[in-house]
């Protein structure tokens, strides 16, 4: 989750806020709510809504530095009042991730559904996405890449999606490992890589087998539709990664992120600030 949102269109925001106000009036809503969207290209659906407060209510009242669950409990008791919500405007971003025990669940498939509860979250504030997000990222075991990175891009046109991001970490000197058919689509396009072949292959070298030799130290692998459906070849580099505490990204969207914020900073350039100055940079700038 991120605060403020950086890629959501204004007039998006604009009805989603409409929204918001005509089903909390309609459904005379006093207190928390939670209320889940999808938007593309301006267009918003409503996906659900709950009458009870989100885990990423504290997140939100942290990050705008506007104490929600006080105010929902004077709604409650009957005082009103304004609340002045600022979020747009911060000079800063917070990024909230979760955290999975895939390693405390032998066996398991390590890539989530909607419907997937985190064991734990972390929530980390920068001065760009960039650096909150890496900073989050950290928090919850991710270790920059200095060897090599698994690339296992699914459909086709998530392999074409990524060619920027493959040719940036190959210009940060970073070995690429595909395995048959993106490396096929990353030679077509001039990148260079090498091959690493899935388990239905039976070839050599393996993708699992070069993650036990500690020569990869980041997978991206994007999970197919058919991953569920008795092929074994994506669970088993995934497993892997897991059971070799290699970091493992499997969406596409944050994978793209993570590529350009490691390009731009290091672990040093992550700079450590406590709440408050972050606050007290929010309060100057409202001031």
């Amino acid at each position: 989750m991120v605060l403020p949102p950086q890629k959501l269109y204004i007039e998006t925001i604009r009805r989603i806020k409409k929204i918001a106000r005509d089903v909390a009036a309609a459904l005379k809503i006093t207190g928390p709510f939670n209320m889940q969207f999808l938007a593309r290209h301006n267009e918003v659906k409503v996906i659900e809504c709950n009458l009870r407060a989100s885990r990423s209510f504290p997140f939100v009242s942290k990050v705008t530095g506007n104490n929600f669950i006080r105010e929902a409990t004077r709604r409650m008791l009957g005082v009103r009042g304004p609340v002045q919500n600022r979020a747009l405007d911060l000079d800063y971003v917070a990024v909230k991730a979760a955290q999975f025990s895939f390693s405390r669940l032998a066996g398991a498939d390590p890539t989530l559904g909607v419907e997937m509860a985190s064991t734990g979250e972390v929530g980390c504030f920068g001065n760009d996405l960039n650096e909150a997000l890496l900073k989050a990222l950290v928090a919850t075991g991710f270790k920059f890449p200095k060897k090599g990175v698994l690339l296992s891009l699914g459909p086709a046109a998530e392999k074409l999606r990524f060619l920027e991001d493959a040719k940036i970490l190959r210009s940060m000197g970073l070995l690429l490992y595909a395995t048959p058919g993106t490396y096929d689509v990353l030679r077509e396009n001039g990148i260079e890589c090498e091959i690493a072949y899935k388990h239905s292959d039976n070839k050599s070298p393996a993708a699992v087998d070069l993650m036990n030799q500690d020569k990869i130290d980041l997978v991206i692998n994007i999970p197919r539709s058919y991953d569920g459906d008795g092929r074994p070849d994506g669970y088993l580099i995934r497993r892997r990664a897991v059971d070799r505490n290699i970091p493992l990204i499997t969406n596409m969207q944050l994978a793209r992120a993570v590529v350009e914020a490691i390009e731009k900073l290091s672990l040093d350039d992550l700079e450590m600030h406590d709440w408050q100055s972050y606050l007290a940079r929010r309060s100057q700038m409202l001031a």
